[in-house]
Protein backbone atom coordinates (compact mmCIF):
# COMPACT_ATOMS: atom_id res chain seq x y z
CA UNK A 1 0.00 0.00 0.00
CA UNK A 2 0.91 3.57 -0.75
CA UNK A 3 -0.13 6.21 2.12
CA UNK A 4 -0.47 9.34 2.94
CA UNK A 5 -1.14 10.43 6.27
CA UNK A 6 -2.56 14.05 6.79
CA UNK A 7 -1.47 15.38 9.86
CA UNK A 8 1.65 15.74 11.72
CA UNK A 9 0.08 16.82 15.32
CA UNK A 10 -0.89 14.83 18.66
CA UNK A 11 -2.82 11.60 16.57
CA UNK A 12 0.18 11.68 14.23
CA UNK A 13 1.89 10.45 17.52
CA UNK A 14 -0.46 8.64 18.97
CA UNK A 15 -1.57 6.22 16.28
CA UNK A 16 1.69 6.25 13.85
CA UNK A 17 2.67 2.85 15.06
CA UNK A 18 -0.54 1.06 12.90
CA UNK A 19 1.08 1.72 10.01
CA UNK A 20 4.26 0.20 8.56
CA UNK A 21 7.30 3.15 7.63
CA UNK A 22 7.75 1.54 4.39
CA UNK A 23 3.91 2.21 3.44
CA UNK A 24 3.98 5.69 3.70
CA UNK A 25 4.75 8.22 0.94
CA UNK A 26 4.24 11.10 2.71
CA UNK A 27 3.22 13.40 6.01
CA UNK A 28 0.75 16.28 4.42
CA UNK A 29 0.07 19.18 6.69
CA UNK A 30 -1.26 22.50 5.98
CA UNK A 31 1.07 24.42 8.41
CA UNK A 32 3.74 26.26 6.19
CA UNK A 33 6.61 26.08 8.36
CA UNK A 34 6.04 22.21 8.88
CA UNK A 35 6.16 21.78 4.58
CA UNK A 36 9.54 20.64 3.14
CA UNK A 37 10.84 19.12 6.59
CA UNK A 38 11.00 15.81 7.51
CA UNK A 39 9.26 13.87 10.42
CA UNK A 40 10.75 10.66 11.30
CA UNK A 41 12.77 10.41 8.24
CA UNK A 42 9.01 10.79 6.29
CA UNK A 43 9.04 14.22 3.89
CA UNK A 44 6.41 16.64 4.79
CA UNK A 45 4.08 18.21 1.92
CA UNK A 46 1.22 20.26 1.37
CA UNK A 47 -2.05 18.05 0.99
CA UNK A 48 -1.76 19.92 -2.54
CA UNK A 49 1.24 18.62 -3.70
CA UNK A 50 1.28 15.20 -1.58
CA UNK A 51 -2.32 14.24 -3.17
CA UNK A 52 -0.56 14.81 -6.83
CA UNK A 53 1.72 11.62 -5.65
CA UNK A 54 0.55 7.75 -6.37
CA UNK A 55 -1.67 6.65 -3.44
CA UNK A 56 -3.61 4.06 -2.60
CA UNK A 57 -5.12 5.67 0.46
CA UNK A 58 -5.13 9.03 2.63
CA UNK A 59 -5.43 8.69 6.50
CA UNK A 60 -6.61 11.74 8.69
CA UNK A 61 -4.75 12.05 11.87
CA UNK A 62 -6.76 14.64 13.44
CA UNK A 63 -10.36 15.31 15.20
CA UNK A 64 -10.87 17.83 12.16
CA UNK A 65 -11.71 15.30 9.62
CA UNK A 66 -14.66 17.31 8.70
CA UNK A 67 -12.62 20.47 7.55
CA UNK A 68 -9.61 17.57 6.04
CA UNK A 69 -12.14 15.58 4.10
CA UNK A 70 -13.86 18.41 2.41
CA UNK A 71 -10.19 20.05 1.65
CA UNK A 72 -9.17 16.18 0.21
CA UNK A 73 -12.35 16.00 -2.24
CA UNK A 74 -11.38 19.10 -3.33
CA UNK A 75 -8.04 17.95 -4.57
CA UNK A 76 -9.86 15.50 -6.10
CA UNK A 77 -9.11 12.28 -3.65
CA UNK A 78 -12.30 9.93 -4.09
CA UNK A 79 -13.99 9.87 -0.86
CA UNK A 80 -13.38 6.09 -0.63
CA UNK A 81 -9.54 6.50 -0.28
CA UNK A 82 -9.86 8.76 2.38
CA UNK A 83 -10.00 7.11 6.36
CA UNK A 84 -9.45 8.51 9.82
CA UNK A 85 -7.89 6.59 12.78
CA UNK A 86 -11.63 5.71 14.40
CA UNK A 87 -11.36 3.25 11.01
CA UNK A 88 -8.51 0.98 12.24
CA UNK A 89 -10.42 -1.85 13.41
CA UNK A 90 -11.28 -2.92 10.34
CA UNK A 91 -8.37 -0.68 7.85
CA UNK A 92 -6.98 -3.07 5.60
CA UNK A 93 -3.63 -1.79 5.49
CA UNK A 94 -3.10 -1.32 9.50
CA UNK A 95 0.01 -2.69 10.66
CA UNK A 96 -1.38 -6.55 11.60
CA UNK A 97 0.74 -6.21 14.99
CA UNK A 98 -0.32 -6.41 18.92
CA UNK A 99 1.58 -4.27 21.03
CA UNK A 100 2.49 -6.10 24.79
CA UNK A 101 -0.60 -5.09 27.41
CA UNK A 102 1.52 -3.13 30.57
CA UNK A 103 0.44 -3.92 34.00
CA UNK A 104 1.01 -1.63 36.95
CA UNK A 105 0.13 -3.05 40.15
CA UNK A 106 -1.84 -5.99 41.75
CA UNK A 107 -4.85 -6.75 38.89
CA UNK A 108 -5.74 -9.94 39.73
CA UNK A 109 -9.20 -10.97 41.23
CA UNK A 110 -12.46 -10.87 39.35
CA UNK A 111 -15.32 -8.54 39.77
CA UNK A 112 -13.79 -5.41 39.59
CA UNK A 113 -14.96 -2.04 38.31
CA UNK A 114 -13.06 -1.35 35.34
CA UNK A 115 -12.88 2.12 34.53
CA UNK A 116 -11.62 3.15 30.90
CA UNK A 117 -9.52 6.20 29.96
CA UNK A 118 -8.42 7.64 26.15
CA UNK A 119 -5.58 8.26 27.85
CA UNK A 120 -3.32 9.43 31.11
CA UNK A 121 -2.78 13.06 30.36
CA UNK A 122 -4.04 15.35 33.16
CA UNK A 123 -7.00 16.48 30.72
CA UNK A 124 -10.27 17.03 32.02
CA UNK A 125 -12.00 13.57 30.99
CA UNK A 126 -9.09 11.62 32.35
CA UNK A 127 -9.25 13.56 36.22
CA UNK A 128 -12.56 12.90 36.15
CA UNK A 129 -11.97 9.46 35.31
CA UNK A 130 -9.46 9.18 37.74
CA UNK A 131 -11.89 10.55 40.87
CA UNK A 132 -14.81 8.38 40.21
CA UNK A 133 -12.16 5.39 40.88
CA UNK A 134 -10.71 7.66 43.96
CA UNK A 135 -14.81 7.31 45.06
CA UNK A 136 -15.30 3.13 44.19
CA UNK A 137 -12.32 2.80 46.10
CA UNK A 138 -13.09 4.78 48.81
CA UNK A 139 -16.36 2.98 48.49
CA UNK A 140 -15.04 -0.24 48.86
CA UNK A 141 -15.10 -1.34 45.51
CA UNK A 142 -12.27 -3.02 43.84
CA UNK A 143 -10.92 -0.54 40.77
CA UNK A 144 -8.67 -1.18 37.78
CA UNK A 145 -7.88 1.63 35.57
CA UNK A 146 -7.20 0.93 31.58
CA UNK A 147 -5.91 3.55 29.35
CA UNK A 148 -5.14 3.18 25.62
CA UNK A 149 -2.14 5.23 26.07
CA UNK A 150 0.13 6.19 29.86
CA UNK A 151 0.74 9.53 30.89
CA UNK A 152 1.40 11.44 33.99
CA UNK A 153 -1.86 10.20 35.61
CA UNK A 154 -0.85 6.90 36.22
CA UNK A 155 1.76 7.85 38.77
CA UNK A 156 -0.87 9.56 40.38
CA UNK A 157 -3.35 6.76 40.32
CA UNK A 158 -0.26 4.33 41.66
CA UNK A 159 -0.19 6.69 44.64
CA UNK A 160 -3.47 6.23 45.11
CA UNK A 161 -3.00 2.61 45.15
CA UNK A 162 -5.03 2.07 41.89
CA UNK A 163 -3.73 -0.28 39.58
CA UNK A 164 -3.57 0.74 35.85
CA UNK A 165 -3.12 -1.03 32.80
CA UNK A 166 -2.22 0.64 29.69
CA UNK A 167 -3.06 -1.30 26.14
CA UNK A 168 -2.18 0.47 23.55
CA UNK A 169 -4.23 -2.05 21.50
CA UNK A 170 -7.82 -0.52 22.95
CA UNK A 171 -7.43 2.38 20.05
CA UNK A 172 -9.08 -0.49 17.69
CA UNK A 173 -10.25 -3.15 19.40
CA UNK A 174 -14.02 -4.61 20.51
CA UNK A 175 -14.79 -5.55 24.10
CA UNK A 176 -15.12 -9.22 22.57
CA UNK A 177 -11.30 -8.71 21.31
CA UNK A 178 -10.15 -7.85 24.83
CA UNK A 179 -9.42 -10.89 26.73
CA UNK A 180 -8.27 -9.38 30.34
CA UNK A 181 -11.28 -6.80 30.26
CA UNK A 182 -14.06 -10.17 30.49
CA UNK A 183 -14.23 -10.48 34.11
CA UNK A 184 -15.10 -7.30 34.99
CA UNK A 185 -18.30 -6.73 37.22
CA UNK A 186 -18.51 -3.23 35.51
CA UNK A 187 -17.18 -1.29 32.84
CA UNK A 188 -17.17 2.28 32.67
CA UNK A 189 -16.15 3.53 29.46
CA UNK A 190 -14.60 7.27 29.15
CA UNK A 191 -15.70 9.18 26.04
CA UNK A 192 -16.39 9.17 22.69
CA UNK A 193 -12.74 7.02 21.81
CA UNK A 194 -14.60 3.77 23.10
CA UNK A 195 -17.69 3.59 20.58
CA UNK A 196 -15.80 0.56 19.14
CA UNK A 197 -15.37 -1.01 21.97
CA UNK A 198 -18.99 -1.23 22.76
CA UNK A 199 -19.85 -2.57 19.24
CA UNK A 200 -19.43 -6.26 20.20
CA UNK A 201 -19.39 -6.93 23.95
CA UNK A 202 -20.45 -9.34 26.35
CA UNK A 203 -23.87 -7.32 27.20
CA UNK A 204 -24.46 -9.70 30.43
CA UNK A 205 -21.63 -6.90 31.80
CA UNK A 206 -23.02 -3.44 33.00
CA UNK A 207 -21.35 -0.53 30.88
CA UNK A 208 -21.50 3.53 31.74
CA UNK A 209 -20.34 5.44 28.93
CA UNK A 210 -19.45 8.52 30.48
CA UNK A 211 -19.38 11.32 27.44
CA UNK A 212 -17.70 13.75 27.83
CA UNK A 213 -17.32 15.15 24.00
CA UNK A 214 -18.34 18.20 21.67
CA UNK A 215 -20.08 17.50 18.40
CA UNK A 216 -16.89 17.43 16.04
CA UNK A 217 -15.33 14.66 17.60
CA UNK A 218 -17.90 12.35 15.99
CA UNK A 219 -16.98 13.36 12.43
CA UNK A 220 -14.70 10.75 12.22
CA UNK A 221 -16.87 8.22 13.35
CA UNK A 222 -19.28 6.45 10.66
CA UNK A 223 -23.09 7.00 11.96
CA UNK A 224 -24.57 3.66 10.85
CA UNK A 225 -21.54 2.40 13.27
CA UNK A 226 -22.88 4.48 16.19
CA UNK A 227 -26.58 3.41 15.66
CA UNK A 228 -25.52 -0.34 15.37
CA UNK A 229 -24.30 -0.10 19.45
CA UNK A 230 -26.53 -2.76 21.30
CA UNK A 231 -27.98 -0.69 24.36
CA UNK A 232 -28.49 -3.81 26.18
CA UNK A 233 -27.25 -3.22 29.96
CA UNK A 234 -25.87 0.39 28.93
CA UNK A 235 -25.72 3.15 30.54
CA UNK A 236 -25.29 6.49 28.90
CA UNK A 237 -24.35 9.55 30.95
CA UNK A 238 -23.02 13.03 29.92
CA UNK A 239 -21.29 15.80 31.63
CA UNK A 240 -23.53 17.93 30.34
CA UNK A 241 -26.44 19.08 27.54
CA UNK A 242 -23.49 19.69 24.99
CA UNK A 243 -22.12 16.30 24.42
CA UNK A 244 -25.69 15.01 24.90
CA UNK A 245 -27.21 16.89 22.33
CA UNK A 246 -24.03 15.91 20.10
CA UNK A 247 -24.53 11.89 20.48
CA UNK A 248 -28.35 12.21 20.04
CA UNK A 249 -28.31 14.29 17.00
CA UNK A 250 -26.73 10.84 15.51
CA UNK A 251 -28.63 8.46 17.77
CA UNK A 252 -31.98 10.84 18.70
CA UNK A 253 -33.86 7.82 20.59
CA UNK A 254 -30.94 7.06 22.96
CA UNK A 255 -31.62 7.67 26.38
CA UNK A 256 -28.66 10.06 27.96
CA UNK A 257 -28.78 10.51 31.57
CA UNK A 258 -26.81 13.57 33.14
CA UNK A 259 -23.17 13.12 35.57
CA UNK A 260 -21.30 16.37 35.94
CA UNK A 261 -17.66 15.34 36.83
CA UNK A 262 -16.71 17.00 40.71
CA UNK A 263 -13.61 19.33 41.10
CA UNK A 264 -11.86 19.03 44.45
CA UNK A 265 -11.73 21.92 47.10
CA UNK A 266 -8.41 23.95 46.39
CA UNK A 267 -9.99 27.39 47.16
CA UNK A 268 -8.43 29.88 49.84
CA UNK A 269 -9.98 32.92 51.15
CA UNK A 270 -9.48 36.24 49.15
CA UNK A 271 -7.62 38.39 50.72
CA UNK A 272 -8.30 42.33 51.03
CA UNK A 273 -5.01 43.01 49.13
CA UNK A 274 -5.04 43.11 45.40
CA UNK A 275 -2.49 42.29 42.91
CA UNK A 276 -4.26 44.57 40.31
CA UNK A 277 -5.85 47.84 40.81
CA UNK A 278 -7.63 47.02 37.25
CA UNK A 279 -9.92 44.17 36.38
CA UNK A 280 -8.46 41.31 35.97
CA UNK A 281 -9.65 38.82 33.15
CA UNK A 282 -8.62 35.31 32.64
CA UNK A 283 -8.95 32.71 29.89
CA UNK A 284 -7.62 29.45 30.29
CA UNK A 285 -6.98 26.66 27.23
CA UNK A 286 -5.79 25.69 24.09
CA UNK A 287 -5.18 28.21 22.09
CA UNK A 288 -7.63 27.10 18.99
CA UNK A 289 -10.50 27.96 17.42
CA UNK A 290 -12.30 25.87 19.24
CA UNK A 291 -11.63 27.48 22.13
CA UNK A 292 -12.15 30.56 20.42
CA UNK A 293 -9.57 33.15 22.02
CA UNK A 294 -10.01 34.97 18.64
CA UNK A 295 -13.12 35.81 19.18
CA UNK A 296 -11.92 37.29 22.62
CA UNK A 297 -9.26 39.20 20.91
CA UNK A 298 -11.89 40.56 18.61
CA UNK A 299 -13.96 41.99 21.79
CA UNK A 300 -10.87 43.49 22.98
CA UNK A 301 -10.03 45.09 20.19
CA UNK A 302 -13.25 46.90 20.13
CA UNK A 303 -13.78 47.83 23.61
CA UNK A 304 -12.88 52.05 23.63
CA UNK A 305 -9.13 52.72 24.36
CA UNK A 306 -9.50 54.44 28.47
CA UNK A 307 -11.90 51.24 28.73
CA UNK A 308 -9.05 48.81 27.83
CA UNK A 309 -6.56 50.84 29.96
CA UNK A 310 -8.67 49.90 32.71
CA UNK A 311 -8.18 45.79 32.56
CA UNK A 312 -5.87 43.09 31.82
CA UNK A 313 -6.39 40.06 29.91
CA UNK A 314 -4.18 36.94 30.65
CA UNK A 315 -4.24 34.19 27.73
CA UNK A 316 -3.31 31.00 29.65
CA UNK A 317 -2.53 27.70 27.62
CA UNK A 318 -0.68 26.03 24.86
CA UNK A 319 0.52 28.96 23.02
CA UNK A 320 2.49 27.33 19.92
CA UNK A 321 -1.00 26.60 17.34
CA UNK A 322 -1.41 28.29 14.69
CA UNK A 323 -4.26 30.73 16.55
CA UNK A 324 -1.71 31.84 18.62
CA UNK A 325 0.91 32.30 15.92
CA UNK A 326 -1.55 34.83 14.82
CA UNK A 327 -2.63 35.85 17.90
CA UNK A 328 0.61 36.96 18.65
CA UNK A 329 1.22 39.01 15.57
CA UNK A 330 -1.83 41.57 16.76
CA UNK A 331 -1.27 41.77 20.23
CA UNK A 332 2.02 44.31 20.14
CA UNK A 333 -1.46 47.04 19.63
CA UNK A 334 -3.07 45.13 22.48
CA UNK A 335 -1.06 45.24 25.38
CA UNK A 336 -3.80 44.87 27.83
CA UNK A 337 -3.63 40.81 26.82
CA UNK A 338 -0.78 38.94 27.73
CA UNK A 339 -0.42 35.60 26.58
CA UNK A 340 1.53 33.31 29.10
CA UNK A 341 1.68 30.03 27.56
CA UNK A 342 1.26 26.75 29.64
CA UNK A 343 1.31 26.46 33.69
CA UNK A 344 1.38 24.34 36.15
CA UNK A 345 -1.71 23.43 38.45
CA UNK A 346 -0.45 25.45 41.71
CA UNK A 347 -0.28 28.29 39.20
CA UNK A 348 -3.24 27.93 37.46
CA UNK A 349 -4.93 27.92 41.16
CA UNK A 350 -2.78 31.30 41.71
CA UNK A 351 -4.28 33.09 38.73
CA UNK A 352 -7.76 32.22 39.41
CA UNK A 353 -7.22 33.40 43.41
CA UNK A 354 -6.43 37.17 41.61
CA UNK A 355 -8.90 37.14 39.03
CA UNK A 356 -12.29 39.31 38.74
CA UNK A 357 -13.47 37.08 36.05
CA UNK A 358 -13.12 34.06 34.09
CA UNK A 359 -14.21 34.47 29.90
CA UNK A 360 -15.06 31.31 28.09
CA UNK A 361 -15.75 32.04 24.31
CA UNK A 362 -15.67 28.90 23.13
CA UNK A 363 -17.34 27.82 20.23
CA UNK A 364 -17.94 24.62 21.15
CA UNK A 365 -17.30 23.45 25.07
CA UNK A 366 -18.72 20.66 26.81
CA UNK A 367 -18.46 21.23 30.40
CA UNK A 368 -15.45 23.07 30.79
CA UNK A 369 -13.32 22.03 34.03
CA UNK A 370 -11.74 25.60 34.35
CA UNK A 371 -14.97 27.47 34.92
CA UNK A 372 -15.81 24.92 37.61
CA UNK A 373 -11.95 25.39 39.35
CA UNK A 374 -12.88 29.72 39.02
CA UNK A 375 -16.65 29.35 40.46
CA UNK A 376 -14.44 27.16 43.05
CA UNK A 377 -12.78 30.49 43.79
CA UNK A 378 -15.94 32.43 43.66
CA UNK A 379 -14.88 33.86 40.51
CA UNK A 380 -18.12 34.73 38.41
CA UNK A 381 -17.58 33.10 34.45
CA UNK A 382 -18.47 35.09 31.37
CA UNK A 383 -19.06 32.51 29.07
CA UNK A 384 -20.54 31.70 25.56
CA UNK A 385 -23.89 29.92 24.92
CA UNK A 386 -22.06 27.17 23.38
CA UNK A 387 -20.38 25.89 26.45
CA UNK A 388 -21.97 23.34 29.24
CA UNK A 389 -21.56 25.53 31.92
CA UNK A 390 -23.97 28.46 30.76
CA UNK A 391 -27.17 25.89 31.09
CA UNK A 392 -26.44 26.58 35.06
CA UNK A 393 -25.56 29.87 35.24
CA UNK A 394 -28.09 32.64 35.95
CA UNK A 395 -27.04 35.51 34.08
CA UNK A 396 -26.77 38.69 35.97
CA UNK A 397 -27.08 37.01 39.36
CA UNK A 398 -23.84 33.93 39.49
CA UNK A 399 -21.80 34.81 36.09
CA UNK A 400 -22.79 36.04 32.66
CA UNK A 401 -23.80 34.32 29.38
CA UNK A 402 -23.05 36.21 25.56
CA UNK A 403 -24.88 34.19 22.01
CA UNK A 404 -21.70 31.87 21.16
CA UNK A 405 -19.49 34.30 18.06
CA UNK A 406 -21.09 37.33 18.97
CA UNK A 407 -17.84 39.85 19.22
CA UNK A 408 -20.12 42.94 20.24
CA UNK A 409 -22.01 41.20 22.71
CA UNK A 410 -18.66 39.38 23.93
CA UNK A 411 -17.20 43.63 24.21
CA UNK A 412 -20.30 45.05 25.59
CA UNK A 413 -20.60 42.41 28.71
CA UNK A 414 -16.90 42.57 29.33
CA UNK A 415 -17.13 47.14 29.29
CA UNK A 416 -20.31 45.93 31.59
CA UNK A 417 -17.50 44.43 33.86
CA UNK A 418 -15.16 46.88 34.13
CA UNK A 419 -17.69 49.54 34.85
CA UNK A 420 -19.37 47.60 37.17
CA UNK A 421 -17.23 46.33 39.58
CA UNK A 422 -18.84 46.17 42.51
CA UNK A 423 -21.59 44.07 40.98
CA UNK A 424 -18.94 41.74 39.65
CA UNK A 425 -17.69 42.02 43.48
CA UNK A 426 -21.36 41.14 44.55
CA UNK A 427 -21.92 37.53 42.11
CA UNK A 428 -18.43 36.27 44.37
CA UNK A 429 -20.81 34.38 46.62
CA UNK A 430 -23.22 33.07 44.18
CA UNK A 431 -20.45 32.07 42.32
CA UNK A 432 -19.06 29.56 44.79
CA UNK A 433 -22.25 28.40 45.56
CA UNK A 434 -22.91 27.45 41.99
CA UNK A 435 -19.57 25.44 42.35
CA UNK A 436 -20.80 23.88 45.24
CA UNK A 437 -24.37 22.57 44.20
CA UNK A 438 -23.22 21.31 40.63
CA UNK A 439 -19.32 21.01 40.17
CA UNK A 440 -18.25 20.07 44.22
CA UNK A 441 -17.00 16.42 44.99
CA UNK A 442 -19.66 16.17 47.18
CA UNK A 443 -22.35 16.44 44.86
CA UNK A 444 -20.19 14.28 42.15
CA UNK A 445 -19.82 11.79 44.89
CA UNK A 446 -23.72 11.48 45.62
CA UNK A 447 -24.82 11.24 41.74
CA UNK A 448 -22.26 8.63 40.96
CA UNK A 449 -22.63 6.52 43.92
CA UNK A 450 -26.12 6.49 43.27
CA UNK A 451 -25.51 5.89 39.35
CA UNK A 452 -23.49 2.79 40.79
CA UNK A 453 -25.92 1.31 42.95
CA UNK A 454 -28.80 1.51 40.34
CA UNK A 455 -26.25 0.10 37.32
CA UNK A 456 -25.29 -2.88 39.29
CA UNK A 457 -28.44 -3.72 40.76
CA UNK A 458 -29.79 -4.05 37.17
CA UNK A 459 -32.30 -0.95 37.71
Amino acid sequence: MKLLLFGTGEYYQRYKKWFDREDILALLDNAREKQGTAIDGIPVLSPKEGTGLSYDAVVVLSFYVKQMRAQLLDLGVPDSCIYHFFDLHDMPFRRQAEYPVKVFGDVAGEEQILLLSHDLTLGGPAIALFHAAELLKRNGYPVVVASMLDGPLREILQQHNIPVVVDVNLQWKTMEEVSWAKTARMIICNTVSYFLFLTKRDTRIPVVWWLHDSSFFYDGIRKEVLRGIDCTNLTVVSVGPVPAGAIERIVPKLPVQRLIYGVADHARRRGECRSSDRVVFVTIGYIEARKGQDILVNAVEQLMPDMREKAVFYLVGQNTSMLAIELKSRLGELPQIQMTGTVGRSEVNRILEDADVLICPSREDPMPTVAAEAMMHGVPCLVSDATGTAAYIRHGEDGLVFPCGDVQALSEQIAWCIGHREQVEAMRNNARELYRSKFSMETFEKNFMHLVKEVLEGR
